[in-house]
């Protein structure tokens, strides 16, 4: 069994942060046993990243419910369409969820209700007007715990900010979020769209190999999890330089590897 202070010597060998935002996207079953299980590993994730000031965002997608007969966001609700942990942090006591009707996430910190403001007013699914664009504005970092760059849902805010074609849906989907208080607002988004080239997102891990050779990217476990701590400003500069270097060219259209023409 991992205990909350392996977990900590571990979070500390990577030089995790603990004064900027941390967004996290974690299989427990890669962790393996922990001290309290899946609310012992929040616990612990918690007050490790804010020790200092810092920001740990846990994402709690529910985009699975577009285009059902249902509110796409219930900000009282613990179902998630991304996993166990996801569904634990919706509603622990110390978080602040963001009302965000496909990708909100649960913030903790002393600063995490001022991070995660105006989430119901953007008009994408991961606005770089948001908190994912906050996530380069102020230095922040993305620990992969136990899942690669297909679970990355940062990249998809760095694609809308270069305005890459066909990743965003045309026209404007309905979305609802229920608030508290119980009452319902609409808020449609244009949602992620890849016109035709499948899952966009399981292509992300292309961009490993030139995250690593720029920096990007510190190795580490948690718990029995290998673990990639990842900087948000080096990934979006990455990102950036291989747009400019190819011209524009659609490079997730299939499985072959990104020229190293374009990012060494």
């Amino acid at each position: 069994m991992f205990t909350r202070q392996t977990l900590f010597k571990q979070l500390a060998a990577m030089q995790v942060p603990q004064n900027v935002p941390v967004l996290c996207h974690t299989s427990l079953r890669a962790v393996g046993e922990v001290e309290g299980r899946g609310e012992g590993f929040l616990e612990a994730l918690i007050d490790y990243v804010t020790a200092d000031g810092g920001i740990l965002l846990i994402p709690t997608h529910t985009w699975a419910n577009v285009g059902k007969d249902c509110v796409t966001m219930d900000v009282t609700s613990p179902e998630t369409c991304i996993g166990t942990l996801p569904s634990i942090a919706a509603v622990h006591p110390k978080a602040h969820r963001s009302l965000h009707p496909t990708h909100s996430m649960a913030a903790f910190g002393d600063n995490a209700e001022e991070f995660i403001a105006g989430e119901c007013m953007v008009d994408s699914s991961t606005s770089p007007r948001g908190c994912h664009g906050r996530l380069w504005e102020r230095g922040g970092k993305i620990l992969l715990i136990g899942v690669g760059h297909n679970r990355n849902t940062y990249l998809h805010a760095v694609e809308e900010l270069m305005q890459i074609p066909g990743r965003m849906s045309d026209a404007l989907v309905p979305a609802t979020i229920r608030l508290k208080d119980g009452s319902v607002i609409e808020r449609p988004i244009h949602c992620h769209d890849s016109h035709g080239l499948g899952d966009i997102s399981r292509r992300y891990p292309k961009y490993e190999e030139a995250f690593r050779h720029h920096g990007c990217i510190t190795d580490g476990l948690l718990g029995a999890a290998k673990t990639q701590l990842c900087d948000c400003v080096k990934m979006r500069d990455v990102m950036l330089l291989i747009r400019e270097r190819s011209g524009g060219a659609e490079l997730l259209a299939d499985d072959e590897p990104i020229p190293q023409k374009y990012w060494r």
